[in-house]
Order: C-alpha cells, then sequence, then structure tokens
C-alpha cells in the first residue's frame, strides 16, 4: 500500500502523483504566475488535509452514535479512505494533453537526461532539501499528536481540531507565501518565514500549559508551509522544463528518504534522550537548513525577479 498508494504516517500527499504534480502545474503557467499557481495547488492539499484531519473523530462518532466496535469503526474509514482514492484516480483520467512537457526526456538512464550544470545546483538544492525533510521527519503530526496526548492529556477528538486548525493555516499561509515572494523574491521568503517558524516550535516543548503549546505550535503552523509552494517554483526554474520531472522525482525521493530516516531517530530519542527532543532537534535542523540555503542561493534569481 505503500508503494503503490497515497497512505502515509506523514499526515501529507509523499506520493509519486505529488512529485508528478510539481512538475506539471509549473509548465502550464507563465514565470509570473508560476508561484501563485502553486500556491493554490498546495492550497487545495492542505484544504483537503485540514478536511481529513476533522474525519479523524469519525471513528468515536461511528462508535457512539451506531455501537460499532472499534475494529468495525476504524473499517470503515478505511473503506471511506480507498474509496476517496479511487476517485481520484478516476478524476486524473481527465486530464488534457496540455500537462506534457513539449520535449520529452531523452530516453536512458536518469542523469543523462540532465545537463551537467542542473546536475550541480540540483546536487546543492536535494543535500539542503534532504536536511529539511530530516528535521520534518521529527514532527510528523502522529508524532506531534502523540506528544501533545502524552504531554498535557489531550483527547482524540480535541487532538483532530487542533490538526484541522494546523492544516487551515497552513492552507491560508500558502497564499501569503505568493504574495510576500512577489515582493520580497523567493529565497527571502522561504528562510524568512520558515525561520521564525522553527523557533516558533522550539519554544513549543517549554511551554507551561497546553494553551500557550496550542498558540506557540499554532504560530509555527501559520509560517512553516510557506516555503513550500516557493521551494517549489524555486525548483522549477533552476533546471529546463524538460527536466523538471526528474528533477523533482529526484528531490522528493530524496525528502522522503530523510523523512523516513529522521522519523526513525525521533522515536529512538523520544524513548532514550527526552519525550521533547524530536520537537527541538527538529527544530535546529530546520533552522540549520534556513542558514545554509540563504547562504547557498540568495545570489540566484529566477527570471520574474530580475528587476527585484
Amino acid at each position: 500500500m505503500a508503494f503503490v498508494g497515497m497512505l502515509n504516517g506523514t499526515g501529507t500527499d509523499r506520493s509519486a502523483s505529488f512529485a508528478l504534480d510539481q512538475a506539471v502545474v509549473p509548465s502550464l503557467v507563465s514565470d509570473a504566475r508560476r508561484t501563485w499557481s502553486l500556491a493554490w495547488y498546495n492550497v487545495f492539499l492542505d484544504g483537503g488535509g485540514s478536511l481529513g484531519a476533522l474525519a479523524a473523530g469519525i471513528p468515536l462518532l461511528l462508535q457512539s452514535r451506531f455501537s460499532l466496535s472499534v475494529v468495525s469503526s476504524y473499517r470503515a474509514m478505511f473503506f471511506g479512505y480507498s474509496g476517496l482514492f479511487l476517485l481520484v484516480a478516476a478524476l486524473y483520467l481527465f486530464l488534457s494533453q496540455a500537462v506534457e512537457i513539449a520535449s520529452p526526456p531523452t530516453i536512458g538512464p536518469i542523469g543523462a537526461r540532465i545537463e551537467p550544470g542542473t546536475k550541480k545546483i540540483l546536487a546543492r538544492v536535494t543535500a539542503l532539501f534532504s536536511l529539511d525533510a530530516f528535521g520534518g521527519g521529527f514532527l510528523t503530526d502522529a508524532l506531534v499528536a502523540y506528544w501533545f496526548f502524552r504531554r498535557f492529556g489531550v483527547a482524540e477528538r480535541d487532538l483532530g481540531l487542533v490538526f484541522f486548525a494546523v492544516h487551515i493555516l497552513n492552507a491560508c499561509s500558502h497564499l501569503g507565501a505568493a504574495w510576500l515572494a512577489r515582493r520580497f523574491g523567493l529565497v527571502n521568503t522561504m528562510v524568512f518565514t520558515h525561520l521564525p517558524s522553527s523557533l516558533f516550535l522550539i519554544a513549543v516543548p517549554f511551554a507551561p500549559s497546553f494553551k500557550w503549546a496550542a498558540v506557540l505550535f499554532f504560530g509555527r503552523e501559520a509560517l512553516v508551509e510557506m516555503d513550500v509552494p516557493t521551494r517549489q517554483s524555486y525548483l522549477a526554474v533552476l533546471v529546463k522544463p524538460n527536466e523538471r520531472t526528474v528533477a523533482s522525482g529526484i528531490t522528493n525521493l530524496i525528502r522522503n528518504l530523510f523523512w523516513a530516516i529522521g522519523s526513525g531517530v525521533a522515536g529512538a530519542m523520544m524513548q532514550w534522550v527526552s519525550f521533547s527532543a524530536p520537537l527541538l532537534v527538529g527544530g535546529g535542523a530546520k533552522v540549520t537548513y534556513d542558514l545554509l540555503l540563504y547562504r547557498s542561493f540568495r545570489a540566484l534569481k529566477p527570471p520574474e525577479e530580475t528587476s527585484l
């Protein structure tokens, strides 16, 4: 299921279609509309995620209203989940040929489809994205929900509301990111929104109550996703149009790999080092990523920013 489907423990879409979407969207619009289009794409992605987080309370509702067993209520949840993705598969069939790139990549090894100059840039940006993903692996929805549950005794129903609000903040932040990028540039928006979000995260374990922890966490979530459409937009201009599918596939593969490593390390640290260690280490890794990204790419501007 993890290989062929979209079921995962990250709380967000990390499937192969996600990588393909990131290659398709920039090719359908002009440079001036690229970031805004990716922002709207992510708005719908996180908007759906917010409804999914709210739906996490459905098994409890089925148990209380219809006297279903725990197993039966979650079985119904999985059937509903599968049905939704069958619908998505059907909708993909209606895409037109306009989503295909004008000049398809050369048939052959993946490395042969990317020019040498692009390979160097892609290697640098992928290394940075791996550090960001490693930090993100410490902060999956499941792990953070468990942290709130153990630290403050928050019930599942209330956690569903928390993560519903989180995904709504994420969705709205994508549009804010596109607005800021038009005025301050993609790299500046990526760094100077992501950096304070990591500092908010590091402060969460020191909160004296659930209310303050939630406020800090919401502050983090209102900013943390602003680097998503800007990062996707920036990657699209670092490579040629016929290299975008390969570049998106490589960066998403590496991000998923390091996300998985981070998740494994987070569980071990939570058990053997400190219960709040994942939040501190994950936030610290993301701060390091922001500083290195700014140092490496602040002078490399996309076409639409040449007048900034």
